[in-house]
């Protein structure tokens, strides 16, 4: 490695100097960590991280996350000063609209940012699945370890903030447990947050922590006068490169805001400009001329864009290693090939089954059997769940658990298909879209529906980057009984149907579910599958139309006549229902129509022409028939439409005594369509 030069410590002075230019520019943001990190970022992209500026989506290169994403300006100076596509005028324009600066870094916006962060802990959850991904993929084209080509290193910038939010310690003891030897987390210990020191609410011994879930932990002291001990940094983060058997923790001391003369250690410097005095007051300590912003020394910037010429050399070494590896495994680089591509088999849907109507089967039994047929044709398809997995069926039969080498536990492996989150939600959703984000996997993970609150910032997060995410939620609604309100889902799917760009599908019988799972693959989005805990009729489809409808989102199962008087509309369990109600009607000569709605999201996405084909205008009575709050449907109702909903807690006792008390049942149904019609004249 290069020796660190005068220049070196000059492209560190001038981070510091554009982190606080930037946030005075714009008169809002988060200089003081900026400034204080520069040293520790431009170390790690100079000189440790394995990357290429040139092939910002390299499948061989390290990844690196900034999970204090408020602190942004570390991320982005490093990315200009690597060559990475963002230049001065970008710095300049930090946090303002459509820049390539936004005020937290965004995934698929700017060149190198690898993962939207901001909420903290995410990103920290976000590596370990990066982490985890690596090692299955490894599996997936060098089981036996014959090459180093698909080994590579997951690097996270944290902040005290990120280690108190819960989803961290989550992730972190789920990465010791995995004994994830790839994964490095250099800790921002400076002991400040919005309210000051932090010890007034996070006093522990964190190195102790991470050393209890299995973690090497490294101590980095900063130097007498505050700043960082670069030394001592790349001295650890090249013992941490060293360490393969397990996560890394780098706790770093540091002053925040260093080496602004009045800023320096203050909770004021965390969020707000330092203003133009200070930062003309920090320039002349840092040996700048204060009456100069922005200033870039032409030499300053040719030195530190020569990790251009150092990242193409690595990827070029890379590169021909890679095509000795293709010409000599032919099977493996097609499925690598073909993942990279985003591609599917051909004919591939073929596999998914068909379900007859020989007997009931809940729709989370119908999941955990397409689930088993799809994993047959795609290797990238892998997944498991919290600690539910027999309930919410999603174990891949024959798959192994996803556990390391020396692992003692049962069907242990290294490439296993099956992973086994824990009670962790909040971090197995991250961790979900930290899998999808290192680029090649197809990740899916369970809980019953009622947990979704506790992980939906992660999916949040899904719906914000449109990552491949499928969650499946069991236990949908009251139907799951006597386990009471606490487990009854009742505002559940308005909430995450209220996502902007996240698809909610409550399939109403075995054969939706296996459509839905086809058009979920062919998708390729964010996606939570609702599913039933209890055994419900498979529709004849000879009688009824095919299920294949739910592509579209809703459809029309069944006319009584041509000439129907009221349209029944109905997700999941509650289809069956209105399909009995439907009869009930047409023998009391009232025809109807019978909609299966089981995705909002995908038939707001249909034309207008399709839309009116399903629910015509000018049919005005209309009931939605489903077991959650109604707020999502006065939409489709309109003015005369009646809602068949539960707008109150669930209670403990058996499905079919809670749907009859609660109003799910044939007569009332019956009544709702009655008032709409009466409504509608």
């Amino acid at each position: 490695m290069e020796k660190w030069s005068s220049l070196d410590d000059q492209a560190v002075v001038m981070s510091r100097a554009l982190a606080m230019d930037a946030v005075q520019k714009v008169g809002n943001g988060h200089p003081g960590t900026a400034m204080s990190l520069a040293p520790v970022a431009y170390t790690l992209f100079q000189r440790i991280l394995k990357h290429d500026p040139a092939n910002p989506n390299w499948i061989g290169r390290d990844r690196f996350i900034l999970s204090c994403g408020h602190s942004s300006l570390t991320l982005y100076i490093q990315l200009f000063l690597s060559g990475y596509g963002v230049e001065l005028e970008d710095l300049k324009s930090f946090r303002t609209y459509n820049s390539l600066t936004p005020g937290h870094p965004e995934y698929g916006h700017t060149p190198g940012v690898e993962t939207t962060t901001g909420p903290l802990g995410q990103g920290v959850a976000n590596a370990v699945g990066m982490a985890m991904a690596a090692r299955y993929e490894k599996g997936l084209f060098d089981p036996k370890s014959k090459t180093d080509l698909f080994d590579h290193n997951i690097w996270v910038i944290c902040s005290d903030g990120d280690l108190q939010e819960g989803i961290s310690a989550e992730a972190s003891s789920l990465a010791g447990t995995q004994k994830l030897g790839n994964l490095k987390l250099i800790y921002d210990d400076n002991r400040i947050s919005i309210e000051g020191d932090t010890h007034v609410a996070f006093d522990e011994n964190v190195s102790k922590r991470y050393e209890s879930y299995g973690w090497k932990v490294f101590e980095v002291e900063a130097k007498a006068d505050g700043d960082v001990d670069r030394d001592a940094l790349e001295k650890a983060m090249l013992n941490a490169v060293a360490e393969t058997k397990m996560p890394v923790l780098i706790r770093l001391h540091s002053v925040i805001a260093w080496p602004a003369p009045k800023a320096r250690g203050t909770a004021e410097s965390h969020g707000s400009p330092l203003g133009a005095d200070e930062v003309a007051e920090t320039k002349k300590v840092l040996g700048l001329n204060p009456d100069q912003s922005f200033d870039v020394p032409v030499d300053v910037l040719t030195h530190a864009r020569q990790v251009k010429v150092r990242g193409a050399k690595i990827y070029s070494k890379w590169q021909d290693k890679f095509n000795l590896w293709e010409s000599a495994n032919s099977d493996r680089s097609a499925l690598l090939n073909r993942l990279m591509s985003k591609n599917l088999p051909t004919d591939w849907m073929k596999s998914l089954p068909v379900f007859s109507t020989d007997k009931e089967i809940a729709t989370r039994a119908a999941s955990g059997k397409v689930i088993q047929e799809i994993a047959k044709i795609l290797p990238e398809f892998w997944g498991g769940s919290a600690d539910l997995a027999g309930s919410n069926n999603t174990t891949i039969e024959g798959g192994n658990s996803f556990l390391p080498i020396g692992s003692d536990m049962k069907n242990a492996n290294p490439y296993g298909r099956v992973i086994h989150f824990g009670i962790r939600e909040h971090a197995m959703g991250a961790i979900l879209n930290g899998i999808a984000l290192h680029g090649l996997a197809k990740p899916f993970a369970g809980t019953f529906l009622v947990f979704s609150d506790y992980m939906r910032g992660a999916v949040r997060l899904s719906a914000l980057m449109n990552l491949p995410v499928t969650y499946v939620w069991s236990h949908d609604s009251i139907g799951l009984g006597e386990d009471g309100p606490t487990h009854q889902p009742v505002e559940h799917l308005a909430a995450l149907r209220a996502i902007p760009n996240f698809a909610v599908i409550r399939p109403a019988d075995a054969n939706e579910v296996s459509a839905a799972w086809g058009e979920i693959i062919n998708r390729a989005k964010p996606v939570g599958l609702a599913l039933s805990r209890q055994n419900l009729p498979v529709f004849d489809r000879t009688k009824y139309s095919s299920a294949t409808g739910l592509a579209k989102g809703a459809y029309v199962m069944h006319d009584t006549s041509k000439d129907f008087a009221v349209i029944l509309i109905a997700t999941g369990s509650e289809v069956s229902l209105a399909a009995k109600v439907q009869e009930k009607l047409s023998a009391e000569g009232i025809e109807s129509r019978l909609v299966s709605a089981p995705c909002l999201e995908w038939f707001a996405e249909q034309d207008q022409k399709y839309q009116e084909s399903v629910l015509p205008k000018a049919i005005k009575a209309r009931v939605s028939i489903e077991a959650g709050i109604a707020m999502p449907w006065h939409k489709l109702l309109g003015d005369c439409g009646v809602a068949v909903s539960l707008e109150h807690f669930g209670a403990s006792a058996s499905a079919s005594v809670l749907f009859n008390e609660f109003g799910f049942n044939i007569d009332n149904v019956v009544r709702a369509a009655k008032q709409s019609i009466a409504n509608s004249k």
